[in-house]
């Protein structure tokens, strides 16, 4: 349990591990004898898992340069990183996710607050520290590819011409580029414009059935064209794995995010085990912001075992699907900018980690997913 909470202190204090020695985790007044901030626990952690109150942490101020924070943010911070509201709340979508309409999170627009942050902030100023530049720690422009091409298969091809799509067809039966789907050149141009980001793309490895449904050939011409494009642009891979839940065997990547955003307690732990080290599945399908309540990156804890793993989560901030689609937020062009927006000044404020999740598959005439893309990459 030490571990776990030391490890949630520094967490809080932004990674200065010198702060977080002046840090106590104590109900014991008298440890501001050897410490400048005591956090009063409630008495759950370790114990039982319930919903913690969302409100300003109640902070007193007993002498010059000491502090009591009577509201437990250590135990917060572990509720809502470690996904401990899915191990008390079973309700599910028709995909077996935890959706973000089941979760205390979907009222009063806190989906929108990086909670987590703000309190690390409030940490840092109680010690009379510096707090971090408003900017970005990281970028992440992130993809996940479920189908290269529409029609570069038989059942694709077949499917067209039965549409009527004959010409389009043959147009992508001559030149992958002219499929609908190609469109990994459009995405690399703009994510060229965003100096110092990160691009992952993450490859599906999966037998193709179902809602895997469909699974490129991995060792066929299409597919390595395509990897030697994104390497030759020194993108980073990532494995996306099965709707299904089986952990691929690692190979040439330790980043990982489910398909479908379909992930679970007993997955996470399978990951960990497995030897991942990084997991961007960490965003809610129906409604963008904060799952986390962070926009920092954070080690993974299993909230029934109260153990810290190597794992770590990186929130997923904004989603392409989650925009528009009408079961989801359904929102408009303009609507979906400004929520973008305000989402990424938050973790510009905050000096987190900003990912974003565009497929290729979306970049069609049928969507706004490609000017509001545009749009975003201008902004950032």
């Amino acid at each position: 349990m030490k571990e776990v909470i030391d490890y949630i202190i520094t967490w809080l204090c932004y990674g200065d591990e010198e702060a977080a020695k002046r840090v106590a985790y104590t109900a014991d007044e008298k440890a501001l004898e050897s410490y400048d901030v005591i956090i009063v626990p409630n008495g759950h952690l370790g114990k039982d898992l319930v919903a913690p109150e969302l409100k300003r942490p109640v902070v007193e101020q007993p002498a010059k340069g000491k502090s009591i924070i009577r509201t437990d943010i250590v135990y917060t911070t572990f509720f809502f990183t470690s996904r401990a509201e899915e191990v008390i709340n079973t309700k599910r979508d028709e995909h077996g996710r935890f959706a973000a309409r089941f979760s205390m999170l979907n009222e009063k627009s806190r989906l929108q607050i990086p909670r987590l942050d703000e309190y690390g902030r409030m940490v840092l100023k109680l010690l009379d520290l510096p707090l971090p530049e408003p900017g970005f720690g990281h970028i992440y422009l992130t993809h996940d590819i479920d189908a290269i091409a529409q029609y570069r298969s038989l059942r694709g091809a077949l499917g067209g011409i039965r549409r009527g799509e004959t010409k389009a067809v043959l147009a992508a039966l001559r030149d992958i580029h002219n499929d609908p789907l190609y469109t990994f050149p459009w995405i690399l141009e703009q994510d060229a414009k965003v100096k110092h980001a990160d691009s992952i793309y993450f490859v599906k490895r999966t037998k193709g059935r179902g809602y895997d449904y469909p699974q490129y050939c991995l060792w066929g011409r299409d597919f390595r064209r395509l990897k030697h494009m994104l390497r030759h642009s020194n993108v980073y891979l990532g494995v996306h794995g099965s709707y299904y839940g089986s952990i691929p065997k690692i190979e040439y990547s330790k980043m990982y995010r489910a398909h479908y955003l379909r992930c679970s307690i007993e997955q996470m732990q399978r990951l960990a085990d497995a030897g991942y080290t990084d997991d961007f599945t960490m965003g809610f399908a129906d409604q963008a912001g904060f799952r986390l309540q962070t926009s920092r990156a954070v080690r993974w804890i299993n909230p029934t075992t109260m153990r810290l793993t190597n794992l770590t989560l990186h929130p997923l901030i904004i989603m392409d699907n989650t925009l528009n689609q009408a079961n989801y937020m359904n929102l408009t062009e303009d609507e979906a900018y400004f929520l973008c927006e305000r989402l990424i000044d938050k973790v510009r404020l905050h000096h987190g980690d900003l990912c974003l999740l565009w497929h290729n598959s979306n970049l069609n005439d049928t969507t706004y997913h490609a000017s509001l893309y545009e749009k975003i990459i201008s902004c950032i």
